[in-house]
């Protein structure tokens, strides 16, 4: 996620508000997917929902990233080294990016229903503990609104 280092403070409560809802929705696409069995799909989807919401809750807090494995590494700076969010959150979002890698880029790989049935729970909750920080910066920040 390249962020203008420069945003205004109405810029970034939109992007926030954006990114979190593009969280929200990319999680809504899943279980359509995994009916389907398309389970690189959901597997890519899976880790573009916690994209969505890691990036939400840096923009929120200011912190500018370049690339997936900057928003990861700070992440884990920012949120998890520090206490805020329990180390498994670091853990689940970096086996998530993996999962995206391996099944969008790994030749002859296929994820399939066990694999997504395994982290598809860690990705909702891991968004769902973000989308409380990121709503609760929201209400904060209310007055800047469209």
């Amino acid at each position: 996620m390249k962020m203008k280092s420069s945003l205004s403070p109405k810029e970034r409560y939109d992007i926030v508000a954006y990114r979190i809802e593009c969280a929200e929705n990319t999680l809504d696409e899943i279980d359509n997917l995994l009916a389907l069995q398309y389970y690189n799909n959901a597997a890519s989807r899976m880790y573009y929902a916690c994209y969505y919401a890691v990036t939400a809750l840096l923009i929120a807090n200011g912190i500018a990233t370049k690339s997936h494995d900057g928003v990861k590494q700070m992440f884990g700076q920012h949120f998890i080294r520090t206490g805020i969010f329990p180390l498994s959150y670091g853990r689940d979002y970096s086996n998530l990016f993996e999962a995206r890698q391996t099944g969008d880029y790994e030749d002859l790989f296929n994820h399939d229903e066990v694999s997504t049935a395994r982290l598809y729970p860690k990705a909702k909750e891991l968004v769902s503990a973000i989308k409380e920080k990121v709503d609760l910066w929201l209400a904060e920040n209310s007055e800047l609104r469209t």
